[in-house]
């Protein structure tokens, strides 16, 4: 069942990791793995919105927070490069008992320094994909030059990343200077797509041409132009997880068949995908949609909102309607063009809301209609008269019923 899938599992160094799986509203084409970015967590923006959109494309994505990190159990301290990878093991082990093991592992950043080292634990992995990621994990270093001194001498030191502290010991840096991830990228036998900002600030792109440069074919390369290191940018981060999508589905695969029964008649099937607070899947007749809410409001923006549907339908409706009755009494209207908007007025402010006796707040739309073709004027003004009969007009300025009952899932 799709929906808000909130989990733990026991990572490498014993601790409850919390986790979450962004589950597709129909068939799971693959079990996708990411990783997020050095001291980031599963709720960075751009986690949500990759998962999400893959979700959409039929993956269910694992998104946990690395030990110490987040929601998850354990100190920050205490963790390094190595814990990090066998977190992701352990993750990859969670999911091989519970659902399915990876066939996809996501990286961004170090998590996706993490993910090269990782898949060669991860038999089943057939794709790994990495989104502005250092080719060495000893590039995190850079962070905290200023305080490497102290580490050295002290053992330890507090250091501020991202405007939060975090303290690094000795022992994270030994850790770090033990891995050389070239030698692994050249045995990686898998798919690689190496996603990376020529504009990143934080990664340099000279990293994803080492990762590139090492690696084997099959290998892919998407320069991410414009982008920051964090794809803040909602387009950037949809961009990303689209093209990963169409990607992967050579490898991990195929896309799945849409039913046609998924509702009775010409009735909706609407589920949560697990993709941030409100992202639903919208199925009608075969016809696959994305509803959502925009970010002000704690949404991702992936789709239209339900009242932008609710505008969708009263301005495909009216078209629809002027269209039919242009056909049948002949008039030349090459193209109908409506624009509808949605509001809440108070009754005392709106003229036609005092004439039917409405109170209170009332929900109104705006309709623009403009009509192209060689059309009299009293051939428009029968048009226009002739929308305010589309059934969806006539729907929300009558009395409809709604019947609610719980039905077993």
């Amino acid at each position: 069942m799709a929906g808000p899938n909130r989990i733990t599992f026991r990572g490498a160094q014993g601790h409850d990791l919390a986790a979450r799986l962004d589950l597709p509203a129909g068939p799971v084409r693959a079990y996708a793995l990411f990783a997020h970015c050095f001291t980031c967590s599963k709720d960075l923006f751009a986690a949500q919105r990759i998962a999400g959109t893959l979700a959409g494309q039929g993956f269910a994505v694992l998104r946990f927070d690395f030990t110490g990190l987040g929601a998850s159990e354990g100190e920050f301290a205490n963790t390094n490069f190595s814990s990090n990878v066998g977190d992701l093991v352990c993750a990859a082990d969670y999911l091989r008992g519970a659902h399915e093991a990876p066939a996809l592992l996501i990286g961004h950043s170090l998590g996706g320094t993490a993910v090269l080292a990782a898949a060669h634990e991860i038999d089943e992995v057939k794709a790994v994909a990495t989104i502005g990621a250092p080719a060495d994990a000893s590039h995190v270093t850079h962070h905290f030059d200023a305080d490497l001194e102290a580490i050295r001498e002290e053992g330890e030191a507090e250091v501020k990343l991202a405007g939060r502290s975090f303290r690094i010991r000795q022992q994270f840096l030994d850790d770090i200077e033990g891995h050389r991830l070239e030698p692994l990228i050249a045995d990686l036998h898998r798919a690689l797509m190496v996603f990376h900002s020529p504009t990143d600030q934080v990664v340099g792109i000279d990293n994803a041409g080492r990762i590139y440069g090492a690696a084997k074919h099959p290998k892919s390369f998407v320069s991410l132009d414009g982008a920051d290191h964090l794809l803040s940018r909602h387009e950037d981060a949809t961009y990303v997880a689209e093209v990963l999508a169409a990607w992967a589905g050579r490898y991990v695969g195929a896309p799945h068949a849409v039913a046609e029964d998924d509702a009775p008649g010409d009735g909706a099937v609407v589920a949560e995908t697990g993709a941030g607070m409100f992202q639903n899947t919208v199925r009608i007749r075969g016809f696959r949609l994305v509803a959502d809410e925009p970010v002000r409001v704690g949404g991702l923006d992936t789709g239209p909102t339900p009242y932008d549907f609710l505008n969708a339908a009263l301005g495909a409706c009216t078209s629809m309607t002027m269209r039919l009755y242009a056909e049948r009494k002949d008039i030349d209207a090459r193209r109908f063009r409506v624009v509808v908007s949605h509001d809440k007025e108070h009754a005392e402010d709106c003229a036609e809301c005092a004439e039917r006796g409405l109170e209170g707040r009332v929900d109104t739309f705006d309709r623009q209609i403009a009509i192209e073709g060689e059309v009299t004027d009293e051939e428009r003004q029968r048009l226009l008269a002739i929308a305010d009969k589309c059934p969806v007009h006539r729907t929300l300025e009558g009395q409809a019923v709604i019947r609610t009952r719980l039905v077993k899932d």
